[in-house]
């Protein structure tokens, strides 16, 4: 990577960057056997329907009776949610990664994500993300989802940055390439230590 001293922004994912994954599979897994449900089952449901739940086009609630309470169960909604949102943990040192970043180079951090509506505002409010983030691109909210490259062009254009004054930090590595292919600078993120260095060599040292 070229060192460069004309970044201005950060593009941030929240899950497994920020925080651990909203609602991924091995937490769905471990619903399963939490509430003795048919994991197969509620796989395909999730999958037939996550696409539009992390669109905003489908309430948690509604999510919800697709996917667990098709059926009755002895256990009510309430329960489940409090489950799902239990799960949500943050990841300590890249917060205060990049909250330090923001802190000694003024930069502007937005978060280009793919969220459910109420997993995301329990989320932000949770764990205080709206202390560092100055806005949010999150799927439920601009109806596009990662890899669309249209949601990399809006936050873009609601930005006001070039895409060379932009580091994108993301897990998922089709995710980045998508973001480079749009001249971002884009750093594949697998752990904090590594993820740091990369922004070291970009000119964002702390």
């Amino acid at each position: 990577m070229k060192k460069n001293l004309s970044i201005t922004t950060l593009f941030v994912d929240i899950g497994d960057v920020l925080l651990t994954n909203g609602w991924g599979h091995e937490f769905r897994s471990l619903a399963a056997k939490t509430f003795d449900l048919n994991y197969k089952e509620m796989e395909i449901r999730h999958y037939e329907n996550f696409n539009i739940f992390e669109l905003g086009k489908l309430s948690l609630e509604e999510y919800l009776k697709r996917v667990v309470f098709y059926e009755g169960r002895k256990f009510s909604m309430n329960v489940f949610k409090k489950f799902m949102f239990a799960q949500n943990k943050p990841y300590p040192l890249m917060i205060d990664l990049i909250t330090k970043i923001k802190a000694k180079y003024g930069l502007k951090i937005v978060v280009v994500s793919n969220e459910a509506r109420e997993i995301n505002a329990y989320r932000i409010k949770k764990f205080e993300l709206d202390g560092f983030v100055d806005f949010y691109v999150s799927s439920c909210y601009v109806g596009l989802c990662k890899p669309d490259k249209d949601i990399f062009r809006l936050a873009l254009d609601t930005s006001q940055v070039l895409p060379q004054q932009i580091v994108y930090i993301d897990d998922t590595f089709l995710f980045v390439q998508v973001a480079e292919s749009l001249g971002i600078n884009s750093i594949f993120h697998t752990d904090y230590k590594s993820t740091r260095a990369k922004l070291a060599c970009l000119g964002l040292d702390i």
